[in-house]
């Protein structure tokens, strides 16, 4: 067929099927395999950044000055990763965290069976006949609280639990500034810090029966100060082999928070926003037995507490990795990583060192 007159000459509407001039442009550049026009409106000039490419085109950046952004050193890192990597490293250690906790396993059951000894609760005996004495001398019981009441008197005298010692040549400026110290630290610990002494009886009655006994100085953001609290044997889990807390390249310690709390420290930024669902409760052995010298239950109906896993553990982070001459080392750094437990989600990720120590 005869084509009389050129197609980009046919007056607006001729077509049955194209009212519309653009469309009409499309199809016939789609016809004669021309890609059509791409009209791009910028609002915020100043905001793009053009660049011409090598092929004839141009790169346009709508936001030229995201990829030069540095990571500040104490951010939380977990909000720079991506969902698979920190589904990988939590799986990673969640697994490290039982298997530290399985290779202690003897001595959690030693530990349980030694709490039955306090002679704190009557309990009914079947051997070696139904109705035997069930009471246990508190022996053991009364050697703690002796302990416990002879150590705080050494610890925290009447004039407050902190000391100093001048290293070097005594002078008169050093002895004011060793006296200003101590007062001041004597004035945070008694008057601002209020929870140090009940923290410290707890932490006196725990360690002669467990062995050991930790104590944790952190800020709280919450609060808006210092806090020291007592953490037993139980929740802090080292790794095997580890012949201290400085030289262990994995230390985790167990707690719980509140839905509440967790809610707040989001909101500060402390932790990153993520949905944790509904909170599982695995409590141990040994908390059980607590529970049960005590007489109390935990009621997990109306506010159960999320577990939490704060591991201070050295890891080689990815896209954070320790460099050497340009090229990666494969070296673990030094992190803090809390894990939700019962979701096995990573809340924060920061790192644990010096931003100026090159080691």
């Amino acid at each position: 067929m005869a084509i009389d007159k050129r197609l980009e000459d046919e007056p607006l509407g001729a077509s049955p099927f194209l009212n519309d001039r653009s469309e009409f442009d499309d199809a016939f550049a789609k016809a004669r395999g021309i890609a059509p026009e791409l009209e791009i409106e910028i609002v915020d000039a100043e905001e793009v950044e053009m660049t011409p490419d090598e092929e004839g085109g141009i790169l346009i950046d709508f936001d030229p000055g995201a990829e030069d952004e540095e990571v500040s050193f104490d951010a939380n890192l977990a909000e720079h990763l991506d969902d698979p990597a920190l589904g990988k490293l939590s799986s990673e250690l969640v697994a490290a965290y039982e298997g530290d906790k399985a290779s202690r396993k003897d001595w959690a059951e030693a530990y349980e069976k030694g709490l039955g000894q306090l002679g704190l609760k009557h309990e009914p005996r079947t051997s070696p006949w139904d109705g035997a004495c069930g009471v246990t001398h508190p022996i053991l019981s009364e050697a703690v609280v002796r302990f416990q009441s002879q150590a705080i008197g050494e610890v925290w005298p009447a004039g407050g639990p902190v000391r100093t010692k001048i290293v070097g040549k005594m002078t008169a400026d050093k002895s004011k500034q060793a006296n200003r110290i101590r007062e001041y630290m004597n004035y945070l610990v008694q008057s601002e810090m209020k929870e140090y002494r009940e923290e410290t009886e707890k932490l006196l009655f725990s360690l002669p029966l467990a062995g050991s006994a930790f104590r944790k100085v952190y800020w709280s953001e919450t609060l808006g100060r210092p806090c020291a609290m007592f953490v037993p044997s139980e929740d802090m889990i080292v790794n095997y082999g580890a012949s201290s807390l400085e030289t262990a390249e994995r230390v985790t310690q167990v707690f719980t928070q509140s839905r509440n709390e967790i809610l707040k420290l989001q909101r500060d930024g402390w932790y990153r926003e993520c949905d944790l669902g509904e909170p599982t409760t695995d409590p141990s052995g040994i908390q059980k037995k607590y529970d049960s010298l005590t007489g109390e239950e935990p009621d997990y109906q109306s506010d159960a507490p999320f577990t939490l896993l704060e591991m201070h553990v050295d890891i080689d982070l990815e896209g954070f990795e320790d460099c050497h001459e340009g090229e990666p080392s494969e070296i673990g750094l030094p992190y803090v990583v809390t894990v939700e437990l019962g979701s096995s989600k990573i809340l924060s990720i920061r790192r644990n060192w010096f931003e100026d120590d090159e080691k």
